[in-house]
């Protein structure tokens, strides 16, 4: 699907999509327990990814009244009776080749061209140290990939620079481990904002993960542990709500975004971002109110570390932003859905604003947003972000713009209910 955005004067007031994250992960963890409801949960294409690996490996689903009622496995998945088809969701992929270690047989997973090209290869290191023979039938790391179950505790070692959700997957897989696991991090940890996230949710499950930060970061796993996640509400997601925040900023109005409560979100770090680029904002955390009003923005120094998915969001805030805008610290970017970095770069390249990639690194220099054609990437943050800049040059398509179901199914509806001019088109 093609969109066509033209220069929007908006306003008003939204609710945040809940939390894909934090979905994604009550969707497992409530899998993997007796029986479990999850309340408000994001219903979007990687979430649905989710709930149908769950099922094939065992877990029973139902949606009701937009809540999801789990009955569980109660720890013990079973071998799928066929293929688990994960589709664009490298987080089900992630999570699910771990939690089918556990499995007394073998699972193959794979997914969409997308997904049998993403990395993988730490995680299968691991699972293998862990007595489980896990591998990529095309020796590359990347899916289809095969799970023999078998997983085992033991002392194990992953670097974090590449991918948050591997160190997750263990986390939640290991507790259920016949013995003990010390998964050491090797080198900086990224992204760690979600791997506390993990960590928070299976600690509501009843489940124990003790972290040793004396020196470096290890995650110490008790064996033989029971899930009991047995009712949980998904909080509003920032990393969506990044998009409806930093449109106002760009187009001098002014929103107001409800849902949206303090959590272990890290890219609730937008908020700190829009400040210091020089937007007026105020959040009420007990009310869980965020409301925006656009000024003239400013370049910043802007470290994705911790905060990859804002990466698209902050490059389109730092094209209108008078200076100079450094995302760095931002390699592990390049291993999303697509390259963001270098999505990023030559879609803006295209709308006349001067961009310098490097390896880790994008340096944008502000200037006039002009109207173009541009390539959506199949990315929904890419395309979300890119709509913002759209709406600010005027005149503008987008193609692969459905791909926004991935996180967001109603972005598109709910920037236009508060004004944004968008038409659909067909390819």
């Amino acid at each position: 699907m093609r969109v066509s955005v033209d220069v929007s004067n908006i306003g008003g007031e939204l609710n945040a999509p809940t939390s894909k994250s934090y979905t994604h992960r009550a969707i497992t963890i409530g899998a993997l327990s007796c029986e479990c409801i999850v309340r408000k949960p994001l219903l979007s294409a990687d979430t649905l990814a989710t709930v149908a690996a769950c099922e094939k490996l065992g877990a029973k689903i139902e949606k009701v009244n937009g809540d999801l009622h789990i009955i569980g496995m109660k720890g013990k998945p079973g071998v799928p009776d066929d293929v688990i088809d994960v589709k664009n969701s490298g987080t089900t992929l992630r999570l699910m080749t771990a939690i089918s270690s556990l499995a007394n047989g073998a699972t193959v997973l794979t997914g969409d061209s997308s997904i049998r090209g993403r990395p993988n290869q730490p995680l299968l290191d691991v699972l293998n140290r862990l007595n489980v023979d896990v591998f990529s039938t095309r020796n590359n790391g990347c899916a289809p990939i095969v799970v023999r179950g078998g997983l085992k505790g033991s002392a194990a070692e992953i670097d974090g620079s590449m991918s948050s959700q591997f160190i997750s997957a263990l986390l939640m897989a290991c507790p259920l481990a016949t013995e003990d696991t010390i998964l050491s991090i090797k080198g900086e940890l990224k992204s760690r904002p979600y791997v506390d996230i993990t960590v928070e949710m299976l600690q509501e499950a009843g489940v124990k993960i003790l972290v040793d930060e004396s020196n470096g970061i290890k995650f110490i796993i008790p064996a033989n542990q029971q899930y009991d996640l047995k009712d949980y509400t998904v909080p509003g997601d920032f990393s969506s709500a990044s998009y409806l925040l930093a449109a106002a900023a760009m187009l001098g109005s002014c929103i107001t975004v409800h849902n949206l409560f303090p959590s272990k979100q890290g890219d609730s770090e937008i908020i700190n971002v829009l400040r210091l680029m020089g937007a007026e904002v105020q959040w009420d955390a007990q009310q869980g109110v965020v409301t925006v009003e656009g000024k003239q923005l400013k370049g910043i120094n802007f470290d994705a570390g911790a905060t990859p998915d804002l990466v698209p969001t902050v490059a389109v805030l730092a094209a209108v932003a008078d200076g100079v805008t450094v995302i760095g610290n931002a390699k592990h970017v390049r291993y999303k859905e697509t390259d963001r970095l270098h999505a990023m770069a030559v879609e803006l390249s295209k709308m006349g604003i001067m961009i310098k990639e490097e390896p880790d690194s994008l340096t944008i220099t502000g200037g006039k947003l002009a109207g173009a054609d541009l390539h959506g990437w199949h990315d929904h943050r890419i395309v979300m972000a890119l709509t913002l800049a759209a709406m600010v040059a005027g005149k503008t398509t987008i193609d692969t713009a459905d791909s926004v179901s991935i996180s967001y199914p109603k972005f598109f509806e709910e920037i236009s209910s508060i004004g944004a001019k968008i038409e659909m088109l067909d390819e």
